[in-house]
């Protein structure tokens, strides 16, 4: 892990903002949150049909995250409510919002041609290696919380060889491959920003937000098609090869591994693991339908 910028190593209530390409994304900003012991702080704004994930869709619910559903049919109410609910009880928030609402495929050439073609009939500028992102859950969290709030994290990440030989972009990683290590290297660009530099008015914060996807657009373009071989798959500016200590995983591994051990290598204890997975996603499915 390779981190540009100044990540502060003291707790804060934050909105995360990032561009999104893989299920990685998710594990990434849990990464940035351990280092500042802020891991169970971190909520999620997800798409709606998350919900339905078995026992994780009630989880999310339950810990704060806000499923959310695009476009016409966003419930701002809702949204606020939840957010309002968070901060009546003085829940620490590291919430984490993808504005591209959708992950950047290069395997899916659609949805890129389509979000460049609304990118130029709204008059922005036509963005390369992200998608044109959607103001609403970030205009929404940050007016709601404008008071709760320390700071914006505008965090920017690449993964490296996701490039071909022919140089062109290729899918990012997978949980699974980037477990295994196929990936060797992640790059983390964060820039900390006040909230009294952010415009409160929808209209002007969805200005300020894709000029913030434009400056991620131009620290990819040089990450990945810089024409200088040594200017590659690296950000611009100093870096820190940042590692963690085994005392901020070790336990956590130990007692999720032992836990799930201990069931698995028994009979009653597998049967119980399989129950709690089909009763928990039932009742989870339940539950979130009723109170999302």
């Amino acid at each position: 892990v390779i981190i540009y910028g100044d990540l502060p190593k003291s707790k804060e209530n934050v909105i995360y903002l990032s561009n999104h390409q893989c299920t990685v994304d998710w594990i990434i900003a849990d990464m940035m949150a351990i280092r500042q012991n802020a891991l169970g702080h971190v909520r999620y704004v997800l798409k709606d049909g998350l919900k339905w994930l078995p026992l994780y869709g009630w989880y999310f619910s339950q810990h704060g995250g806000v499923y959310v559903k695009r476009s016409a049919k966003f419930n701002e109410k809702e949204m606020r409510e939840k957010l309002r609910a968070q901060m009546k009880a003085e829940t620490p928030m590291y919430l984490v919002i993808f504005p591209e609402g959708t992950r950047y495929n290069p395997e899916i050439p659609k949805v890129i041609a389509d979000s460049q073609t609304f990118a130029e009939k709204e008059g922005l500028a036509i963005l390369k290696h992200v998608l044109t992102p959607r103001v609403k859950a970030t205009h929404v969290a940050i007016d709601t919380m404008k008071d709760y709030l320390d700071a914006v994290y505008d965090v920017t990440v690449a993964y490296e060889g996701t490039v071909d030989h022919k140089g062109q972009r290729k899918l990012a990683p997978s949980m699974t491959e980037f477990l295994c290590k196929e990936c060797p290297r992640v790059h983390i660009f964060i820039d900390r920003i006040e909230l009294k530099d952010i415009p409160e008015e929808q209209m002007y914060m969805r200005r300020w937000l894709h000029e913030r996807f434009e400056i991620k657009d131009k620290l990819l373009i040089e990450f990945y098609d810089a024409k200088d071989s040594k200017r590659r798959n690296k950000f611009p500016g100093k870096s820190v090869h940042s590692k963690l200590s085994l005392k901020k995983t070790l336990p956590s591994l130990l007692f999720l591994g032992g836990l799930t051990a201990s069931m698995l290598l028994t009979e009653s204890g597998r049967k119980l693991y399989v129950r709690t997975w089909i009763y928990g996603t039932l009742i989870g499915c339940l539950w979130v339908s009723i109170k999302p």
